[in-house]
């Protein structure tokens, strides 16, 4: 393969900026605002990106910082800011995540809280965590994933052993949150699922607009995650430091830590995790959920098998992805991410091994025109990925399967379910039905039965 050229600008990148995960994370907490420190525009952007994919409000406050407070500092506005997000929201806590500007300018985010509650603080002052996160050092996922950390760094207490699990899910959608926490109460689990968004960004319709929607991990639960029997982790990707790390390290709490559960393996491994540690069988359904599966496989493997395709978007629901197309039989030729964490290709490499399959080209750190450059040489016959790959899906007249985030060109991104053997299911329908209309589409002859 030719190589990429080297270029100092990105060409529609294939990430999202940091504190945008940040606020994410944060709103799948109990009573949480999530408030950035800098600019009113960063906000807004965020709120835009989180809007049109969830199609639910979110707010999230800011400091509004401006070119005064970019040279002389942001400190009176974050303190402003907090104020009035206390007395407008009434919050239990709020998600103080920085900015490129503030980062930038050196603002002291622990020295200038450390005022606030000095100065302003009460018994009944909701509490404040704190998170680092310049776009320019990160991307969404790295934002998300620093902010649960923090939370649970900044939140737990030591606490009596109590019994429960701790599930630590990763960036996933509202359906997969529900779907993790059916499985758990079907096997007799007490979970704690953080961040828990399920309802805080895919709610019902109400009469009236709620400040702060109802939902989220509860506080009291996240205070005693330090007391529970061990905490299930997903990702391959992750940094040194993760909010199962910390409870390991000062609770000496168990750490299981498994690859998202997409596909059949890998939701072998979650199922067979969960039967170990509360030796209750497999409940029937996902037995039968799993047969059907593995039966639609086999019906349907004549129309996916040996079909090339181009994976993209965040590294860990790619590196699952990646192992479930090769499941069906399908080639990933191309699989590529915006992130950078110096693991990506080594989850791809251990989520193929033993498989009969070639090894893609794997990239990281890669925005959609380098994608586009590499794609042409591969002979592609679909796209995975989310809406930001729709120009260069829709240029080289390749079908895109959307999945992941964002999704701003169709409704429902929120209800897409990825994990377990019902994830999968939904994910190789929808993966055979379009790689079916593309050849029905293409066809001269205009048939309408297979």
């Amino acid at each position: 393969m030719k190589g990429i050229p080297s270029y100092t600008a990105t060409t529609n990148a294939c990430k999202l900026c940091k504190p945008l995960g940040a606020s994410l994370a944060f709103r799948g907490i109990e009573g949480c605002v999530p408030f950035l420190h800098g600019s009113q525009g960063c906000a807004t952007y965020m709120r835009r990106y989180i809007i049109s994919h969830f199609n639910e409000p979110i707010d999230i406050a800011s400091s509004s910082l401006g070119e005064k407070n970019a040279i002389y500092g942001g400190g009176p506005n974050l303190k402003l800011g907090l104020n009035n997000v206390t007395e407008k929201y009434h919050p239990q806590v709020i998600g103080v995540a920085t900015t490129c500007l503030t980062e930038t300018i050196g603002d002291d985010l622990h020295r200038l809280l450390a005022e606030y509650k000095k100065e302003f603080g009460t018994e009944s002052s909701p509490l404040i965590v704190s998170v680092s996160t310049p776009s320019y050092s990160g991307t969404h996922m790295e934002g998300f994933t620093a902010a649960v950390k923090e939370i649970v760094d900044q939140l737990t207490t030591e606490s009596a052993p109590n019994g429960t699990i701790n599930l630590f899910s990763g960036f996933i959608s509202p359906a997969d949150i529900r779907y993790l926490k059916n499985v758990c109460s079907d096997f007799g689990i007490e979970v704690t699922l953080i961040p828990d968004y399920s309802d805080t960004l895919d709610g019902p319709a109400l009469n009236d607009y709620p400040v702060i929607p109802k939902g989220g991990t509860p506080l009291a639960a996240i205070r005693n995650m330090g007391g529970a029997r061990c905490s299930v982790e997903f990702g391959w990707t992750l940094p040194g430091q993760t909010g199962g790390k910390v409870l390991e390290s000062k609770f000496k709490t168990p750490l299981h830590q498994l690859g998202l559960p997409i596909g059949i393996r890998a939701s072998d491994r979650f199922f067979d995790l969960l039967k170990e540690l509360t030796g209750t069988a497999i409940p029937e359904k996902y037995v039968a959920s799993r047969g059907r599966l593995i039966d639609s496989m086999v019906d349907a493997h004549k129309y996916v098998f040996n079909k090339r395709a181009v994976v993209y978007g965040e590294e860990d629901l790619v590196v699952g992805l990646t192992s479930f197309l090769v499941e069906i039989g399908v080639q990933p030729v191309l699989c590529a991410t915006g992130g950078k964490s110096g693991k990506f290709e080594n989850g791809i490499k251990a989520v193929l091994d033993g498989m009969a399959c070639e090894m893609p080209v794997v990239k990281e750190d890669v925005d959609f025109y380098d994608i586009e450059i590499m794609a042409k040489e591969l002979d592609v016959d679909i796209v995975i990925g989310h809406s930001k790959g729709y120009a260069f899906a829709r240029k080289e007249a390749l079908p895109l399967i959307r999945v992941g985030f964002p999704i701003h060109d169709r409704v429902g991104g929120q209800r897409i379910l990825h994990l377990g053997y019902e994830g999968a299911q939904y994910l190789f329908d929808l993966i055979t039905n379009t790689i079916i209309d593309k050849k029905q589409s293409d066809s001269t002859v205009g048939y309408s039965y297979m």
